[in-house]
């Protein structure tokens, strides 16, 4: 039984954030993808397209996402679903930090502004 404790979970930097990841290929995850997300306070996010859907659910803190130019600001317990091919983009404006899950499947990338596209590690 494939088991991912916390201390054990990979931590990747990127844009200003820490993403968590507990299950993903590298972890014995052949389809789904999971990981935490911890925005610091200030933050404005990397707008990006993403290949796959992901769910987003809040866990502390309040964030403000924008899936195709809609803004929505979150807070703990409130998910959204960012489909496939969305530009999305997190910010976290407030004074305190937050943090978010993610599940997505395996293969997700994601495609910035300036054309480049990152595949991050947490999610392959």
């Amino acid at each position: 039984m494939p088991v991912i404790r916390s201390a054990d979970a990979t931590v990747h930097e990127m844009h200003g954030s820490r993403f968590v990841a507990h299950a993903n290929a590298g972890t014995g995850s052949k389809e789904i993808c999971s990981w935490r997300v911890e925005i610091p306070a200030g933050t404005t996010g990397v707008p990006h397209t993403v290949s796959r859907e992901e769910v987003i659910h809040v866990l502390t803190g309040a964030l403000r996402f924008t899936v195709d130019g809609e803004a929505a600001d979150l807070v703990p317990g409130d998910t959204v679903i960012v489909p496939a091919g969305a530009r999305f983009g997190v910010d976290n404006p407030g004074g305190e930090p937050a943090t978010m899950w993610t599940v997505t499947s395996v293969g997700l990338t994601a495609t910035l502004a300036d054309g480049s596209t990152v595949t991050p590690p947490w999610a392959n």
